[in-house]
């Protein structure tokens, strides 16, 4: 009962926050989004004290239960785990806490903190490299998915789905996720917890408060029988068998154990009066074949995958991939981002160092951005934190998603009212790269183009002649910066391939005007 009522928790728990990052159109939010401010890390950067309490008080009570219940990287290699053990039973052995490793991690982890440099910590810590797995490499295989759909239900002329871009954010940020992903899934199915034990400083942290929990698992050396059983389905390699001990430490209390085990010789809760401190001898207990149960055998049956229609979305969706043309006629080139001196970070996250100081990087903010004009920075100062760019689309002024769905403080929640008086930055104008001083005539006569300003929701933007003697001389955009917000509007419409003649410069600290 025990196991059962974990993993429905579990499975809960993991599902609801895969599908925050999963979801493109915001509407799972409302329902879901406590999920990611239970977080342990989300919640000790965003100061939740309460939160921060109430995952204490769990350890303090039921052991180590965050780590198999609440957190979506442990329940992941849980999952990895688990398909293992179809292939292989019985497969883990007992192994000392790696002390030279867990703890120098943990003291490292906490001076980069304290120093603001959030680009390691989003390596290390489980909810931020979770986020950035979901987020860069489930999230687009969900969005073919739905593409397919998409194009079945259009072809029996439905709309109950609808297309949506896919597009890698980062290449950098693909390929460490990727990294991430095939590193815990080997090292998960290997040995089960051995990235909870060893490097996860956030396990590591809840070890010091689970040894002291009030309900652990326990072993009645008056039944057991040294079978090994427990021993070899432990996947946190936490309990020697041989002399009757549990490292309650890296115990979460996921309870194989206590399934395996035949003699009823573990038990979760307050340690049994009758309980002996050394282990009984062998001759006590019958030691004959019939002290381990024969496995069931596995009904096939019920592994049987439904890969039929999953083959068929797939295959629709890559058939709905379109090269995006101009009328039909001409393919039009991609924008490439243009080298900013100052990174442009979110509306609503203050300041630059306030991003840098209290994002985890779980980029949720990413997924859930309906103008994807979010993106992972490559910077190693910054690495994997949002950054604002604007090749497909602009900071609408009445979009405030990404300040509404971040658990962690590092984007405050705003107002749309607040954020059309924001700026996070200002537009800069490239004489160089503009069509109307670069081709200068067609068919003798100026070119004109005035996209910047014709968009400009503040009115930032107005069209001069660059020369006032000259009545030929192109129009040409003046910038007004203390009207600009930085919302990208004008970058994003501009014309000029492959960089923009126009874009946006951030500012250290946000301001409103």
């Amino acid at each position: 009962m025990l196991k059962l009522i974990r993993r429905i928790l579990a499975v809960f728990c993991f599902v609801a926050v895969t599908l925050l990052f999963l979801d493109f159109t915001g509407t799972l939010h409302h329902w879901l989004g406590w999920t990611a401010k239970v977080q342990f890390f989300p919640a000790v950067l965003a100061a939740n004290f309460i939160i921060i309490a109430v995952l204490v008080l769990l350890t303090l009570v039921f052991g180590r239960i965050y780590c198999s219940v609440i957190c979506p990287l442990g329940v992941m290699q849980d999952l990895i785990s688990w398909l293992h053990g179809k292939f292989k039973k019985n497969r883990f052995t007992y192994s000392k806490e790696v002390k030279w490793l867990r703890y120098p991690v943990l003291v490292v982890f906490i001076a980069l903190l304290v120093a603001g440099v959030g680009s390691i910590l989003t390596l290390l810590e489980p909810y931020g490299t979770y986020g950035m797995i979901a987020t860069n490499l489930f999230q687009p295989i969900y969005q073919w998915c739905n593409n397919g759909l998409a194009a079945i239900a259009e072809h029996y002329e439905s709309y109950a789905f609808y297309s949506t871009d896919v597009w890698i954010k980062s290449g950098i940020a693909l390929a460490l996720s990727a990294g991430l992903f095939v590193i815990i899934g080997i090292l998960a199915w290997r040995g089960g917890r051995t990235y909870c034990n060893t490097i996860c400083p956030v396990g590591t942290l809840l070890s010091f408060v689970s040894r002291f929990s009030l309900l652990k698992v326990h072993i009645d050396q008056d039944k057991c029988i040294k079978c090994g059983l427990c021993t070899r389905n432990c996947k946190s390699s936490c309990i020697n068998h041989e002399n009757g001990t549990i490292d309650h430490s890296r115990c979460v209390t996921c309870g194989n154990c206590i399934e395996k085990c035949h003699k009823d010789a573990i038990y979760y809760g307050r340690p049994r009066k009758n309980t002996q401190s050394t282990m009984p001898s062998l001759d006590k207990f019958d030691t004959s074949d019939k002290s381990e149960k024969p496995e069931k055998p596995i009904d096939k049956g019920k592994r049987a995958f439904l890969i039929g229609t999953g083959t068929a979305v797939a295959v629709a969706a890559f058939a709905q991939a379109k090269k995006k043309v101009d009328g039909g006629l001409a393919a039009i080139e991609d924008k490439e981002i243009p080298k900013r001196k100052n990174p442009v970070t979110p509306p609503g996250s203050i300041s630059a160092r306030n991003m840098a100081r209290h994002c985890t990087a779980c980029q949720l903010c990413v997924a859930e951005c309906p103008n994807q004009v979010l993106a992972p920075s490559s910077d190693m100062m910054t690495l994997m934190q949002p950054m604002m760019t604007y090749e497909r689309g602009y900071c609408r002024p009445e979009c405030t998603r990404c300040s509404q769905v971040c658990p962690t403080g590092a984007i405050k929640p705003i107002t749309i009212e607040e954020k059309s008086s924001l700026q996070i930055g200002y537009a800069v104008w490239d004489h160089f790269l503009c069509i109307p001083t670069r081709d200068k005539y067609e068919d003798g006569k100026p070119i004109s183009c005035g996209n910047c300003a014709n968009h400009c929701p503040t009115g930032a933007i107005t069209m001069i002649q660059l020369d006032e003697n000259d009545e030929n001389s192109p129009m040409v955009p003046s910038i007004n910066t203390a009207k600009c917000i930085g919302c990208g509007n004008c970058e994003y419409v501009c014309p000029a391939r492959p960089v923009s003649a126009i874009h946006v410069e951030g500012i250290e600290d946000h301001r409103a005007i």
